[in-house]
């Protein structure tokens, strides 16, 4: 159906697509998929995405954007909430909502919720089960006859993101629902942001995985700086903010171990990202209970954009 409205049609498609769902539902994963690149993080702590990301994803016929927003989830500080506030503020102005169920969990009063917002956008809905790489066809067709109950879905598709089971089938879905319109972003430009948030966000998902039993939630991370020098290489100054004293000598580690690890393994996305050797500086700084306060939440970027100047 996809190809017929998009491809076959001499006018041109084009919208945004909001990708909601429960934490670690595979949105990040599925972006990347799309993207056939790594630039959403991922991780399997929850609250791995606080920032709305948009991929632009070129078609014939069409231009894609997708709106990766964070889990939805019931709030347990400032943080939680703002990027609640986030993942809800798009539904309400996108010509797409994807939902996105996870095919290994059950359905629960969580997809519920999500389900109940879903239900009230005025945008076609096409409901995703996803992680269906790990998930036997039983669990698929017993996930998709539950889900379905939620909401009322235009679409249903199993994909797999890991796999690219179905994510080529999820774009051509997605691009028939899109209403005839103009071409948002340059046929160059993959994503809508800039470099700095993305180096913040590659070291953040370095530090999640180096210590996600210790404080995967309490890391924020700001991009201070990008200079090109004469020489081709780059400098790259980031800070990573913990709450606790406790915490940052975690991070830190025995003589500096662990940041070297966090900053060495972020360095790779980094260069990948800005196409020249880079030198990374990284600082763990103390910001205590910044995930309770609302300013430092939106000071570090995890707040929606809208809410800047507000109040």
């Amino acid at each position: 159906m996809g190809e017929s409205k998009v491809q076959g049609a001499d006018r041109f498609r084009s919208g945004f697509v909001a990708l909601v769902g429960r934490p670690n539902a595979g949105k990040s994963t599925l972006v990347n998929a799309c993207l056939g690149s790594h630039v959403a993080i991922t991780s399997d702590v929850a609250q791995t995405t606080r920032k709305r990301f948009r991929a632009v994803i070129d078609r014939p016929g069409a231009q894609i954007v997708l709106v990766d927003t964070p889990g939805l989830h019931k709030p347990k500080d400032a943080l939680g909430a703002e990027l609640n506030r986030q993942a809800l503020a798009e539904l309400a102005d996108v010509d797409v909502a994807a939902m996105l169920v996870d095919a290994t969990k059950p359905v629960g009063r969580g997809d519920a919720w999500v389900a109940d917002h879903v239900a009230r956008a005025e945008a076609p809905k096409i409901l995703l089960i996803t992680k269906a790489d790990i998930a036997s066809p039983e669990r698929v067709a017993s996930q998709i006859d539950a889900a379905r109950e939620l909401a009322p879905f235009d679409d249903v598709l199993v994909v797999s993101a890991k796999e690219g089971f179905n994510v080529d089938a999820f774009l051509e879905l997605a691009a028939s629902h899109l209403p005839e319109g103009p071409r948002w972003f340059p046929e160059d430009m993959p994503w809508d942001a800039p470099d700095e948030e993305l180096v913040a966000e590659f070291i953040r998902e370095k530090a999640l995985r180096a210590c996600r039993d210790e404080v995967p939630h309490a890391v924020g991370v700001r991009c201070d700086s990008i200079r090109y020098a004469k020489d081709g290489h780059a400098s790259v100054r980031a800070v990573i903010y913990v709450e606790r004293e406790s915490q940052k000598a975690i991070l830190i580690g025995r003589g500096g171990s662990m940041v070297r690890r966090i900053g060495s393994e972020a360095r790779r996305d980094v260069e990948r990202l800005l196409g020249v050797p880079v030198y990374l500086d990284l600082e763990v700084r103390v910001k205590k209970g910044w995930r309770n306060d609302e300013r430092e939440v939106r000071a570090l970027g995890y707040g929606y954009p809208d809410a800047e100047g507000e109040g």
